[in-house]
C-alpha cells in the first residue's frame, strides 16, 4: 500500500463515518478550529483500556459531570472516585487516575504536556496512552496501537505470525503507515475501522476504504487475523468472603490494600485468594455458609468465593472492618466480584428479616 494513498483514502472515510463519541472532537470541528480538551482525551483513554466503548460511555458522562476538569477531579475525594469507578475493573487505573490528576492540577498548572514522553511520566500513562493522547489532544505524530489497530494491520499487511509475537511486526507496519498530517484524526479513523468494519468476526470488507490493498483479503485470510498464541488454562483461587449485617441494617465492609487487585475498594471482610487456611471470622456470630459460591473471572485466573452471612446485634464490634450505615450502603460502590457476593447474600439476608 502506498502510505499518503492509505491515509488519505481512511481520512476521507472518517471524515464521512466518524463515530459520534462523548470524549470526541468530529472531524467537522477540528476542521473549523475545534481543538480536543486534553483531560477529555486522557480520562477516556484510560477508562477504554481492557474495556469496551459501550461500557465506557456511561462512566465518562458522569465522571465528566462530577468532576468537569482535571482540578475538580484532582480535588475529589479518593473514596468518592473509586466509589463511581466501580464496575469498570482494573482499579489500579482509578487510583492512578486521581494521582495524575493531582500531578497535573497542582505541579503542572493544570496543564497536560504535549510530548508523549513527558504525558508517559505521568502516574498510570504508559506507551499507548502517551501516544494517543500525545496524538489525539495534540496532532502529534505519533503511533498508536491499540486492539483495533492491531487487527486492521495484520490484515492490511497480511501478517501471520500469532500475537503476542507479532506486535513488533505490526507496530512497524502501523508506524510506516502513521502520516504527519492530521495524525489525530488518522489515529482514531483506523480505531473507527477495527471497531465498525474490520471487525473480529466476518469483516465487512465490501465497504472498507483500505479493501483494494488488503494484502489478507486478497489472500482470502482476512478472517483467520490476527492469529493468536493458544491460550494457557485459566487458573482458579479460591477464597471466603464474610457478610455481616447488623440489627439496625448496617453492614460490615472493609477498605482493600492500596496495592494488589481491587486495591482501594470496598469489600466484604474474608481470607486472600488461594488455597491458605481460612481466616477466623471479622466478630463472633452465627455463620450461615450459603450453598452458592461467588464466582469471577479475572484477566489470569478464576475467582471462586465462599460466602457467609450472619445477623448480629448491635453493639457487636468486629476485628476487620466497620460497619456502615443502610443509608450509606450502595451496591454500586462494590466491584463487581463483591457485588455478586452480596447479590448472593441479600437473599438470605432478606429472608431472615
Amino acid at each position: 500500500m502506498c502510505e499518503q494513498a492509505g491515509a488519505a483514502e481512511i481520512l476521507e472515510w472518517y471524515d464521512r463515518h466518524a463515530r459520534d463519541l462523548p470524549w470526541r472532537v468530529g472531524p467537522g470541528a477540528r476542521a473549523a478550529g475545534v481543538r480536543p480538551d486534553p483531560y477529555r482525551v486522557w480520562l477516556s483513554e484510560v477508562m477504554l483500556q481492557q474495556t469496551t466503548v459501550a461500557a465506557v460511555i456511561g462512566y465518562f458522562e458522569r465522571f465528566t459531570a462530577l468532576w468537569p476538569d482535571v482540578r475538580a477531579l484532582a480535588d475529589a475525594p479518593e473514596a468518592q472516585v473509586m466509589g463511581e469507578w466501580a464496575g469498570l475493573g482494573y482499579y489500579a487505573r482509578a487510583r492512578n487516575l486521581v494521582k495524575c490528576a493531582r500531578v497535573v492540577a497542582h505541579e503542572l498548572g493544570g496543564v497536560f504536556p504535549q510530548e508523549r514522553a513527558a504525558l508517559e511520566g505521568l502516574p498510570g500513562i504508559g506507551p499507548y496512552t502517551g501516544a494517543a493522547i500525545a496524538a489525539i489532544a495534540f496532532d502529534a505524530p505519533e503511533v498508536v496501537v491499540d486492539g483495533n489497530v492491531e487487527r486492521v494491520m495484520a490484515r492490511v499487511h497480511d501478517i501471520r505470525t500469532p500475537l503476542p509475537a507479532a506486535k513488533p511486526e505490526i507496530r512497524a507496519a502501523a508506524a510506516a503507515m502513521t502520516p504527519e498530517a492530521r495524525p489525530g484524526c488518522y489515529a482514531q479513523a483506523v480505531m473507527d475501522l477495527g471497531a465498525t468494519i474490520c471487525t473480529p468476526r466476518t469483516p465487512a470488507c465490501g465497504i472498507c476504504p483500505w479493501r483494494a490493498p488488503c494484502a489478507a483479503r486478497a489472500a482470502g485470510v482476512q478472517g483467520d487475523l490476527p492469529r493468536k498464541a493458544a491460550k494457557k488454562p485459566r487458573p482458579v483461587r479460591h477464597g471466603i468472603a464474610y457478610v455481616a449485617r447488623r440489627a439496625d441494617g448496617a453492614l460490615l465492609l472493609e477498605r482493600r490494600p492500596d496495592k494488589g487487585l481491587l486495591g482501594g475498594m470496598l469489600g466484604w471482610p474474608g481470607s486472600e485468594w488461594n488455597d491458605a487456611p481460612e481466616p477466623a471470622p471479622p466478630l463472633d456470630a452465627d455463620w450461615q455458609e450459603l450453598p452458592e459460591e461467588a464466582r469471577h473471572v479475572f484477566t489470569h485466573f478464576e475467582l471462586r468465593l465462599k460466602v457467609c452471612v450472619a445477623d448480629v446485634p448491635e453493639g457487636r464490634t468486629a476485628v476487620r472492618g466497620e460497619f456502615h450505615p443502610a443509608a450509606a450502603f450502595r451496591p454500586s460502590d462494590l466491584p463487581t466480584v463483591m457485588r455478586k457476593v452480596f447479590d448472593l447474600a441479600r437473599g438470605r439476608l432478606e429472608n431472615a428479616r
